[in-house]
């Protein structure tokens, strides 16, 4: 997804975990994503760097859609949709 587009998403649930390092705020993902219901994104925000890594990988085992990092002043905002 393009920055601009990552830009305007409304997330239906923020993680913050940016006093948390690796591995927190996957961690704190795990727990959140629950209750979601599919198809709503959830938005993680972390100062960690392994995060940035962390996350899309676990998307990608679990089925859900990782759609894009945006790097703020200091820590990372991470998209995901539930699936």
């Amino acid at each position: 997804m393009e920055t601009t587009n990552l830009m305007t998403i409304v997330a239906e649930k923020t993680v913050d975990a940016r006093g948390t390092a690796c591995p927190g705020p996957l961690l704190e993902a795990k727990k959140a994503i629950g209750i979601l219901e599919i198809g709503q994104i959830m938005e993680v925000l972390s100062a960690d760097e392994g995060t940035r890594v962390d996350i899309p990988k676990w998307c990608t085992k679990q089925g859900h859609e990782y759609l894009g990092t945006l790097e703020e002043n200091g820590y990372y905002k991470i998209f995901l949709r539930k699936n």
